[in-house]
């Protein structure tokens, strides 16, 4: 149930006003002034506030900053009176939901405030998005082998520079890319993944480049490739040493030249994209066995960065089991579940040739089959089924 609250220095007004939106079901909470307002918006959530303009001790106005000053942004639909266009555009710019003159007219103000309301709750999950965000790209760890990784990235994320990321599976190659993308000066432009193991080989082109209509016989209608998709930001080609040789060579020429051309089309296009790339191979050996273009390499590898092993930094699993735990608490709804020293050692001595991802399954399977504490028997007992 949505909570309002009514400030307003007339009675009648507020009584009148508690009396609609009660009726349409909502929880509504009351204050004469403005310093009471702003003391009950201190110390509650609201979804909305309907604030009259004119009031003694504080006007509306100065409620709707002070509001803004305390961090709050529950949308703030004015009420007054007196209410010119001035007036109106005034509160707009200082931050109000929308403006309605006393007496209000009753659908137009349930339609603003279920207006305001569906903006309250957008706000809202906007946060959420972005704390899951925020929580997928951290990188925890405090090991030499991961603040190495850290200050490569924190140098190189605002050059234009190109990445090869190397590193065994589940080593966490993926949230290395998304950092540089997050740092770097294109952080506000698309962030374009390739999984080019996944993608068979007589598509990947069509799937990087894009085609023109009639270009093969599923071509239906023209489509745009990942390059042109990640114009203005970064292209993160993961797995690229599973690429076909011919994919190889178009993606040499769309880094040596900038343009690109879609499959079936003669047009070059411009494009301007930072290619981020990463790869569980020996990208050398496969130079040596013809499996991938040198050139290409080269290009590629302008800095290096090499993920370790979780089996290189052992010191890390309590931050990371921590992290997993706090983690899954959120998304299973329940509380965070505490793990004993002794069981954070055993989990030290696993080989984890499965790396981070591994780690992670098993610190999951752990929370599920555990009690709110998770001891040394319950490792050896669900850690290497």
């Amino acid at each position: 149930m949505a909570k309002i609250l009514i400030i307003d220095d007339e009675k009648s007004i507020r009584s009148t006003l508690r009396e609609i939106l009660e009726y349409e079901k909502y929880q509504v909470e009351e204050a004469e002034d403005g310093e009471i307002g702003l003391e009950l918006l201190g110390s509650n959530d609201f979804d909305a506030v309907l604030c009259d303009v004119k009031m003694p001790k504080m006007d509306g106005i100065q409620v709707l900053e002070k509001s803004h000053s305390m961090g709050k942004d529950t949308p703030f639909i004015m009420v007054s009176a007196h209410g010119t266009i001035e007036t109106a555009v005034e509160a707009t710019k200082k931050g109000a939901f929308d403006f309605i003159q006393k007496p209000p007219d009753l659908n137009r103000l349930l339609l603003t405030v279920r207006n305001a309301l569906d903006q309250s709750t957008l706000v809202t999950e906007t946060k959420v998005l972005k704390k899951r965000v925020s929580k997928t790209f951290d990188i925890i760890g405090e090991s030499k082998a991961i603040l190495q990784v850290k200050e490569t990235i924190d140098k190189v994320a605002p050059t234009e520079a190109r990445v090869l990321i190397q590193g065994a599976n589940g080593t966490g190659k993926e949230l290395v890319a998304k950092w540089i993308h997050q740092k770097s000066n294109r952080s506000s432009g698309p962030l374009v993944e390739v999984n080019c193991a996944a993608i068979p080989a007589e598509l990947i082109e069509s799937e990087l480049f894009g085609h023109e209509k009639g270009a093969f016989t599923s071509a239906v209608k023209q489509r745009r490739g990942k390059f042109e998709q990640a114009n203005g930001g970064t292209l993160f080609l993961d797995e690229i040493g599973d690429m076909s040789l011919s994919a190889q060579a178009k993606v040499l020429r769309a880094l040596q030249e900038n343009k690109i051309s879609r499959v079936g089309g003669d047009k070059e296009i411009k494009v301007n994209v930072r290619v981020v790339a990463a790869t569980n191979k020996d990208l050398k050996k496969e130079i040596e066995e013809k499996q991938f273009r040198e050139d290409l390499y080269h290009r590629l590898s302008v800095i290096l960065i090499q993920v370790p092993p979780l089996s290189q930094r052992k010191e890390d699993i309590p931050l990371l089991v921590d992290k997993f735990l706090q983690d899954i608490a959120g998304e299973y709804g329940s509380s965070k579940k505490s793990i004993t020293d002794g069981a954070i050692k055993e989990l030290q001595k696993q080989p984890w040739t499965g790396n981070i991802r591994e780690l992670r399954n098993v610190v999951e399977r752990l929370v599920i089959m555990c009690g709110s504490e998770i001891d040394v028997k319950d490792v050896q007992k669900y850690a290497l089924e």
